[in-house]
């Protein structure tokens, strides 16, 4: 009851801004607390949706990374299927070498990584 008083005198109050006395009005309350309902208690409410088109557009950047990858890896199959690419693809990325051959491998200062403690 103490609450409907203090409203009823503030109604009543001939200095009140009419801003406030809009708020005051019972409609306005309850479409107020709609949407801070709708806004953000809701279990369909903007911060879940929001936070659902974030992971939505996360996925489709996935999606688009990886169906460049998928037709980078195609490409790569296409170019594999001649014997002479896959010999030259088995001894440059896993150094695999016939049985009369010998490989040395190349190594250059600044391919090398260095240890902290020859520094």
């Amino acid at each position: 009851m103490k609450l409907k008083q203090y409203f009823q005198k503030l109604k009543n109050k001939p200095v009140l801004i009419p801003i406030f006395a809009i708020f005051l009005n019972k409609y306005v309350l309850i479409i107020l607390l709609f949407i801070v309902w709708m806004l953000f208690f809701d279990t369909n409410s903007w911060l879940i949706h929001r936070e659902l088109d974030e992971e939505i557009q996360e996925l489709e950047d996935n999606k688009e990374y990886y169906m460049k990858e998928i037709v980078k890896d195609q490409k790569d199959i296409k170019v594999l299927k001649d014997s002479s690419e896959l010999e030259k693809f088995a001894r440059e990325e896993y150094f695999m070498k016939r049985d009369n051959e010998e490989i040395y491998i190349i190594e250059y200062e600044d391919s090398v990584p260095k240890n902290k403690k020859d520094d």
